[in-house]
C-alpha cells in the first residue's frame, strides 16, 4: 500500500475531531474556534498520505469527541481500526498520538495569548 501513497482524498480516512471549550481553560468558549482552524492546520500534514483532519469545536455535547469517515460515509471504531492496520497503524496509538499532538497544541496556542 505504501506504494501507492499519498491516496486520493476520496479514499482518505477524514478524522474529525471536536474540540471542548473547557480544553481552552476557562475562557475558552471565547477561544475554540480560532484555536480549532489553528490546530487544523498545523496537523495537516500529519499522517497526511492516509488521512485528511477536521477539527471542530464540540458545540453540540452529544456529538461524539471523534468520528472516522470515508468519502462521507460514517465507520465503526472497528473499521476504522481496519482501515489504519493497512498503513501499520494502531487505532489506540493513532488517538494517542492525536492527544498528544492537541495538547502541545493548545499549549503552544495558549502560550500565544
Amino acid at each position: 500500500m505504501k506504494d501507492n501513497l499519498p491516496l486520493p482524498q476520496d479514499k482518505k480516512l477524514n478524522v474529525l475531531f471536536r474540540v471542548e471549550a473547557g480544553l481552552l481553560g476557562r475562557n475558552g468558549e471565547e477561544h475554540v474556534e480560532v484555536f480549532s482552524r489553528f490546530a487544523e492546520n498545523e496537523l495537516i500534514s500529519l499522517d497526511s498520505d492516509y488521512v485528511h483532519w477536521e477539527i471542530v469545536p464540540r458545540h453540540d455535547k452529544s456529538a461524539p469527541e471523534m468520528e472516522y469517515m470515508i468519502n462521507g460515509k460514517k465507520l465503526s471504531h472497528d473499521k476504522a481500526a481496519k482501515y489504519l492496520e493497512v498503513f501499520e497503524q494502531d487505532l489506540d496509538e493513532f488517538e494517542l498520538h492525536l492527544a498528544k499532538n492537541l495538547s502541545r497544541l493548545v499549549e503552544e496556542f495558549l502560550g500565544r495569548k
